[in-house]
């Protein structure tokens, strides 16, 4: 089946939030546990939901914790955030070529629509699919499944791209394709061993694999 249609996530995958999430975190967490958190303890926190991570840090204060994170997040949001080399290029290219596009991710809508409207990627996007819109975050099939009914697509037409395991496990589960990203902060490595079906070592690289790449064990260097 050939493919007509790319799900995306955002932070990490099409723009570069990876600095504010960890200062925002940092931020947070300094407010409860002084010193106690590092750059490289955050990390394991990008990706889940925010109530998914300070409910594992502490139950009592998830929503306090979660409402300073994001007055930090909101009001450093555009002197940090980016999108990453060739996204822009890319997705107008796609988007010229007549593939449906959406957004498939963890974030709010409000923190979302910012990042895609500073970057000027909101043209591109027929559906964006945010936290606000499901009952079950990725890895669950559910906003997947959302996207691909909203943009009138098939499973077997669509590839879900993502710098997370979540992102890949959701379009497994969804039944997609699945395509991580090299630049995820987690390393190539960490994101390989999910399997996904094509690893890209730059966004362009989607044009060559939508194109018809079918040595899918080519295209992820398997």
């Amino acid at each position: 089946m050939a493919i007509n249609t790319l799900l995306f996530d955002l932070d990490g995958t099409l723009i570069d939030t990876n600095e504010l999430i960890i200062a925002s975190f940092l931020h947070t967490l300094n407010e409860y546990y002084p010193e106690k958190y590092t750059r490289e303890d955050v990390l394991p926190f990008i990706g889940p939901t925010l109530r998914e991570t300070f409910s594992s840090i502490d139950s009592d204060r998830v929503d306090e914790m979660i409402t300073k994170y994001r007055e930090h997040n909101h009001a450093h949001h555009d002197e940090l955030v980016t999108e990453f080399e060739g996204v822009y290029e890319t997705m107008k290219a796609l988007t010229e070529k007549g593939y449906k596009l959406g957004i498939v991710t963890t974030k709010m809508r409000n923190t979302v629509e910012m990042g895609l409207k500073l970057t000027k990627l909101d043209q591109f996007f027929e559906v964006v699919v945010t936290l606000d819109d499901v009952k079950n975050a990725k890895p669950d099939p559910e906003p997947v499944h959302l996207a691909l009914n909203l943009l009138g697509a098939r499973a077997d037409e669509a590839i879900m791209v993502g710098d997370n395991y979540h992102d890949i496990l959701a379009g497994k589960n969804a039944g997609t394709l699945s395509a991580g990203v090299a630049w995820s902060l987690k390393g190539k490595e960490y994101l390989a061993s999910f399997e996904p079906d094509f690893m890209l070592e730059h966004m362009s690289d989607l044009l060559g694999i939508v194109g018809g790449v079918t040595d899918q064990s080519e295209a992820s260097g398997k």
